[in-house]
């Protein structure tokens, strides 16, 4: 069974930054779409940032990370990071990673109801 795990959440002041790491089966950065997502208390999940295994670079952030937040993987170590710089309060929330393993080559989404594997989340904290 594939399985995601999160590591790397803490507690930071504003103007701050985290590396997030997910580490997946081996499996997982073949030719799949993954990506960061997040969730508030009260609010829906909502898709930070996307990337297709077999790309370099990413084929979506959120507008309210961008300049900030960078996706990258590294499949040696089965692994992807989302390093997050110039961290906000509005960025607190519980951090997921999650594959689409459905969607081939050429599908990616930035939708969470699409992927298909999480992981069991981390929490970033950010103060003013």
């Amino acid at each position: 069974q594939v399985q995601m795990a999160e590591f790397g959440g803490g507690s930071v002041q504003a103007g701050g930054s985290l590396r997030l790491s997910c580490v997946a089966s081996g499996s997982i950065w073949y030719r799949n779409c993954v990506g960061w997502f997040r969730q508030v208390p009260g609010k829906r999940r909502e898709g930070l940032a996307t990337v297709f295994t077999h790309r370099k670079e990413p084929d979506y952030y959120v507008n309210s990370i961008k300049g900030r937040f960078t996706l990258s993987l590294d499949k040696d170590k089965n692994t992807m990071y989302l390093q997050m710089n110039n961290l906000r309060p509005e960025d607190t929330g519980m951090y997921y990673c999650a594959a689409l393993t459905h969607g081939g080559d050429y599908y990616c989404s930035s939708t969470p109801a699409e992927f298909d594997v999480w992981g069991q989340g981390t929490q970033v904290t950010v103060s003013s």
